[in-house]
This record gives C-alpha cells, sequence and structure tokens, in this order.
C-alpha cells in the first residue's frame, strides 16, 4: 500500500520559441525543464518542472500536477514525470507544482500557491507554447484536495494571494482529484474497520484526524473540531457552484486514510450544483492509484455521473481514461 498521504537551472532552460519542434531525449514523450520558480522560493515549494511533449504543432494545454504528502512537505513535484509519460503523448504538457507544506505556511497558503502556479503559467504560455485558456489540475491526496480547491474557489478573491503574476486568471478548465479529502470533521465517522488504530500509529495521536497532531489540523493550525468555521473555508464542497469546470473523481472503497466517503460528499456538491462529474468507486483499492498503470481491467468498480461529465459508461479506471476525460473536458 503506498502511504502517499503521510509520505513526506531555470537560467539554463530552452524556451519554446528557440525549438520549433522539441525532442525528446530516453525515449520519452516529452522535454523536460525542472526548477522553474513561479514564486520566492520557500524551500523547495515555488518551484515547477514542466514536461512538455516532444511531438506538439501549437499551442498544447497543461495539466498541472501536485502529489499528496499530508501537507507535510514541499514535494509536489513528485511523480511528476509519471503524469508526463502518460499525457504528453496525447498532446498535454504536464507541470509539476510543489507548494508550501503546513510548516511552511497555514492554510490557505497552499491554494494560494496552486493559483499562482496557474497564473504563471497563463502569464508564459506565449514563451513556452501552451494553450492559456486550457488547464487542467490533477493531484492525489492532498494534491487532489489542492485540485480541487483550485478547481471551486475561482473568483473567491480570499483564496487568490499575491504570489506571482497577478494581472491574469487563477482559472482553471478541468479537475481530476485522485482520493483528496473534502470534510476534515468527517473524516473519522467513516474510516474503515480498524483504519483509525493504524492512522494512529502512523501519526502519533490518538484521536484521528480531529487529533491536535493530525494532517488536517497541522493544515489549519488548530485541533479542527475546535474552529469548525476555518475548516469549512478548507472544504471544496462548501465553494462548488454552477459554473464549475467538469470533474473526474476516482477514489478507493478502502482507503485507510481517506476514507471514500470524502469523494461521495464532493460529487453528491458537484451533482447538486449542476456541475458535469464522474465519480470512480474503485472497489477495495486503497490509497494509491497504481490501476492507471495497470494494462489488465480486474478492479470491480461503480462509476457515477452527474450527467454530461467528459466520461461515459464504465471505461477502465487507466491513463487513457484521464486523457479521455481532458480531451473532452478542454475541447
Amino acid at each position: 500500500m503506498r502511504l502517499g498521504w503521510l509520505s513526506v537551472a531555470a537560467g539554463a532552460v530552452t524556451v519554446w520559441g528557440m525549438l520549433a519542434q522539441p525532442r525528446a531525449t530516453g525515449g520519452h514523450p516529452y522535454v523536460a525543464m525542472r526548477d522553474l520558480a513561479y514564486a520566492p522560493r520557500i524551500g523547495n515549494a515555488h518551484r515547477m518542472d514542466l514536461y512538455l511533449p516532444a511531438e506538439a504543432a501549437g499551442p498544447v494545454p497543461v495539466v498541472l500536477w501536485s502529489a499528496g504528502s499530508a501537507w507535510r512537505a514541499d514535494n509536489g513535484t513528485t511523480g511528476g514525470e509519471r503524469v508526463a509519460r502518460a499525457l504528453c503523448a496525447r498532446g498535454y504538457a504536464v507541470a509539476a507544482v510543489a507548494v508550501r507544506s503546513s510548516t511552511q505556511g497555514r492554510f490557505p497558503a497552499q491554494v494560494h500557491d496552486g493559483k499562482a502556479a496557474v497564473r504563471w503559467l497563463r502569464a508564459h504560455a506565449t514563451r513556452y507554447g501552451l494553450d492559456g485558456a486550457r488547464i487542467a489540475v490533477m493531484g492525489n491526496s492532498s494534491g487532489g484536495w489542492l485540485a480541487s480547491m483550485l478547481g471551486a474557489t475561482a473568483g473567491v478573491v480570499g483564496m487568490e494571494g499575491d504570489l506571482g503574476p497577478t494581472s491574469v486568471s487563477s482559472e482553471v478548465q478541468a479537475v481530476v482529484d485522485l482520493y483528496g479529502p473534502t470534510d476534515f470533521l468527517s473524516m473519522d465517522a467513516h474510516m474503515p474497520d480498524g483504519a483509525i488504530e493504524r492512522f494512529n500509529a502512523l501519526t502519533g495521536g490518538t484521536r484521528g484526524h480531529d487529533d491536535a497532531v493530525s494532517p488536517e489540523s497541522r493544515l489549519i493550525g488548530a485541533e479542527i473540531q475546535t474552529v469548525p468555521e476555518r475548516v469549512a473555508e478548507a472544504d471544496p464542497c462548501r465553494w462548488v457552484r454552477r459554473g464549475c469546470p467538469p470533474w473526474l473523481i476516482l477514489h478507493g472503497t478502502d482507503d485507510p486514510l481517506v476514507p471514500f466517503h470524502q469523494s461521495r460528499l464532493l460529487f453528491d456538491a458537484l451533482s447538486e450544483a449542476g456541475v458535469p462529474a464522474t465519480l470512480y468507486e474503485m472497489r477495495g483499492r486503497v490509497h494509491e492509484h497504481d490501476y492507471l498503470d495497470e494494462t489488465r481491467d480486474f478492479t470491480p468498480r461503480r462509476v457515477h455521473h452527474t450527467g454530461g461529465g467528459g466520461t461515459t459508461g464504465q471505461a477502465p479506471a487507466t491513463w487513457t481514461l484521464v486523457a479521455d476525460f481532458l480531451d473532452t473536458a478542454l475541447h
């Protein structure tokens, strides 16, 4: 089982304008530009690795990826190559983005960082051959939470921050959420049998997600049950409204760290608001998304649609599903 929830030279870059046809090396479907700064560096935070498709004609849409760490680490670029291998071949650029950890900044610092990264990509779209009108966000665990917050809070002034370029929009056009949390206050009530004890062993706490040492309490800066109003602001369900971009949500039913119920809450909020969304309920899967890499379709699943979500039927939950969703959402 992958415990991503608790895991802890821009100057030398060749810009797109100098590469009429970029060439990949080492058999990869992309060319990589690493360690770009989208805002003043804080540790490893505010760093971006940008992967451009090797065979591209004209501006390409972008997928902003940020990896989960329970907000304990500024390692959001982790896994960027994995995403790039899958999506650059389908014509997408991938921007792997590191945001601040909970020790570097309390909520909403992480949302401010994500929005700054979106604005940076949009402001530099011409330089890097990107389509600034087609930006999707994607992440797993706390990175999935970030993706959902970016998708739900367009136009919310308090979530914008003042990092990086501020003269362009931070709005995104599609969201892919891999088992991100939503309502922190209800997590313990829906944990699988025995999961809270294992969670406590990992965190050193005694009261699951409600404990002062839990990832959620550290993000907020207080025991979550003592500050419900502040916690509500960190729930993407609160901000969902008609007009939000389409969502694709994937979550394992046996997740021992972020219970599946969290994604059900988000899907229900999207459905009530009339937002196109698809939820993949991956039977027996835990806190991981290895099924995206699997070539054989052997994971039972239930698929829920709000209607017009850009994904139809019950296609296998693979990178092809993700790319097909993006193709429709970013048409």
